[in-house]
């Protein structure tokens, strides 16, 4: 199984979805395939400058050492230097912070990451999650 466009459009829509239903700010909503590339994107009206980048790099930054950003976070608080050594490694996309969450299929493999950028941390994880959840997937924040 793949992390095709139409899943992917699934997981941008229900993500927005859930940031309006519950009064969140703009959010930028990013999904990469297991290989890191873009797969789908959106930027909603009034979401600020560097939205993209912010998302891509939870989302990338995911990917790229196998755990959700929240857990990039904890290891970002015990291992600094980790992080930062790993974040020039991926060539900068790399945002520790919650918000980047891996997308797995039902037998647990990996098809990629979203990433989502607008609203607090911790409500851009909720609907990087929302949005993984609707397409049938199984999100995984740490």
């Amino acid at each position: 199984m793949t992390l095709d466009l139409e899943t992917a459009r699934t997981i941008v829509s229900a993500a927005r979805a859930h940031g309006r239903d519950n009064g969140f700010k703009p959010l930028t909503v990013v999904v990469l395939d297991a290989g890191g590339h873009v797969v789908a994107v959106e930027r909603e009206d009034g979401s600020s400058t560097r939205r993209f980048e912010i998302a891509h790099g939870k989302a990338h930054g995911a990917i790229s050492l196998g755990l959700g950003s929240r857990a990039l976070m904890a290891r970002a608080e015990q291992q600094p230097y980790f992080i930062a050594a790993a974040t020039s490694a991926v060539g900068g996309s790399l945002v520790p912070v919650p918000g980047g969450v891996l997308v797995r299929d039902p037998s647990g493999a990996l098809l990629g990451a979203v990433g989502v950028s607008g609203e607090t941390s911790d409500n851009d994880e909720a609907a990087a999650v929302a949005g993984v959840e609707a397409a049938g997937l199984t999100p995984q924040v740490d």
